[in-house]
């Protein structure tokens, strides 16, 4: 497989925007969400890119590789099925929890639906680093990790951001996808000032970058990617492409889409903060001899540039059917992708540091959506906030799934799931948390209107066995929508 490296000026792939992404002049490569796609039946748009030589990155949000357990076997195997069917010279994840509670702590697993901070301490950094070198020997591309932005702080951290990374990939060889919006985010939020991350970060090891705009609310910064990119992380940008050149630049847009016009105009902005980064460099001096020499060489994070195949782009499998991540990480996982495992091993030295992390992830996550108690020395506001965060987007998230929800309840969608949220966690993804909200409204004799009850029934009727109750039940619903 040919692994182009330097990736360049990009976009975020979504299907609002598929058609103005292809004909968007100066686009060099896109990214895509990678449980939004099947490796089967991918996307015309898709399809399209690569044919023309359009790099396609997939962009994982699922694997929660800072939970407390190890990374589950069949979430590996669908982000290495999308790496392979799209071609990809690598793929991307958080460094973030999504779920909580299960057999480390025997309580009932919860699903967060979003991505939320790990405590940057010594546990939480073990961990993470053995469940990076689990997905490394499962991925057949090199992986790189994305930091995350929060609305919360954890009490009793250890270590700050930028010294984080740096050890996470001194210890794994990891490489990073560092998203400049986030380091904004947290600066307001947490009071972290980006310049001293980007200081501690080891941009030799720098895959990527992600550019993304969001707003402020009561003196909260809400990472939306449904606003403009503001001036202060195309400040940031700046700053970063002064201390080294990106190998790539990408432009994330998941809501309000605007017009291909002004899509364009934010890209000709990342493009410019860039350069106006390199020309700050090259006066200040200030780029770091690794990373010069790195792209002297078309490389990033050691890795070959345009040209190389996958041959020579990363180590040879082991015997033992270990993947290209793992041979670069020091004392990696050599299994198959099979045989991971979704629980830790009973000879995990690592499992009294995994129960330790899963009971403190635990308690925050049921704080956060089944209203338990917050724990001790969290910020009982900002708790909430992010509370309330989590439920509008499994609101939004649940009416893109199942749109026909919205249309029967009308306006008052929204207000009754979030009063449905505030004491029911999802539990198994989208689609189940819209057929578990369709339930809960039924047992409790809503939606009072008669016909919307009804339409209601039918829609839930015909999804939630195995087979559907009757064929067309939802087709027919839709219909009776239309018709008023």
């Amino acid at each position: 497989m040919e692994s182009s490296v330097r990736l360049g000026a990009g976009i975020g792939w979504r299907p609002e925007i598929a058609e103005a992404v292809e004909r968007m002049p100066g686009v060099e490569w896109v990214e895509v969400v990678a449980e939004n796609i099947c490796p089967g039946h991918l996307p015309d748009s898709l399809v399209r890119l690569r044919e023309r030589g359009v790099t396609v990155v997939p962009h994982g949000v699922s694997l929660g590789l800072g939970g407390a357990e190890p990374p589950a076997e069949d979430r590996l195997r669908a982000l290495a099925e999308r790496a392979e069917a799209l071609g990809a010279p690598l793929v991307t994840e958080h460094i973030a929890f999504v779920r909580g509670g299960g057999a480390l702590t025997a309580s009932a697993p919860l699903e967060a639906g979003h991505l939320l901070p790990v405590p940057r301490t010594r546990d939480a950094l073990d961990v993470l680093c053995e469940n990076v070198r689990v997905a490394q020997a499962a991925l057949p591309v090199p992986l790189a990790l994305e930091n995350i932005a929060a609305l919360f702080s954890w009490p009793g951290e250890e270590m700050s951001e930028g010294r984080f990374l740096a050890e996470l990939v001194e210890r794994t060889g990891v490489r990073l996808l560092i998203d400049v919006a986030n380091l904004h985010t947290n600066h307001v939020n947490r009071g972290e000032d980006p310049a001293t991350a980007l200081a501690e970060l080891p941009v030799e090891a720098l895959a990527y970058v992600h550019v993304a705009g969001g707003h402020e609310r009561d003196g909260v910064w809400h990472d939306t990617h449904a606003h403009p990119v503001p001036r202060p992380v195309l400040d940031i940008l700046t700053d970063l492409a002064a201390r080294t050149a990106p190998p790539g630049v990408l432009l994330e847009r998941d809501d309000n889409f605007p017009r291909p016009a002004e899509l364009e105009r934010e890209l000709v902005a990342v493009r410019q903060a860039v350069e106006r980064g390199r020309v700050l460099g090259d006066l200040r001096g200030t780029r770091t001899a690794v990373a010069a020499a790195a792209l002297a060489a078309g490389r990033v994070g050691g890795e070959p540039g345009p040209g190389a195949t996958a041959a020579t782009a990363t180590p040879a499998p082991s015997a033992s059917g270990a993947g290209a991540g793992a041979g670069a990480a020091a004392g990696a996982v050599a299994s198959t992708p099979g045989e991971n495992s979704t629980l830790a091993s009973p000879h995990d030295t690592l499992v009294p540091a995994r129960q330790r992390l899963a009971v403190a992830q635990a308690a925050v996550l049921s704080a956060l959506v089944a209203g338990t108690p917050v724990p001790e020395g969290f910020d009982r506001v900002r708790m909430g906030v992010q509370a309330r965060a989590l439920a509008a987007k499994r609101a939004d998230v649940v009416a893109k799934v199942a749109p026909e929800l919205p249309e029967i309840l009308g306006e008052g969608y929204r207000a009754e799931f979030l009063r449905y949220a505030r004491t029911r966690p999802m539990t198994g993804g989208y689609r189940r948390d819209a057929l578990d909200f369709a339930a809960a409204l039924l047992a409790g004799d809503r939606p009072a209107d008669d016909r919307a009850r009804r339409l209601l029934q039918e829609w839930w009727a015909d999804r939630a066995g195995p087979e559907p109750r009757r064929p067309g039940l939802a087709s027919r619903a839709r219909v009776l929508l239309r018709r008023g």
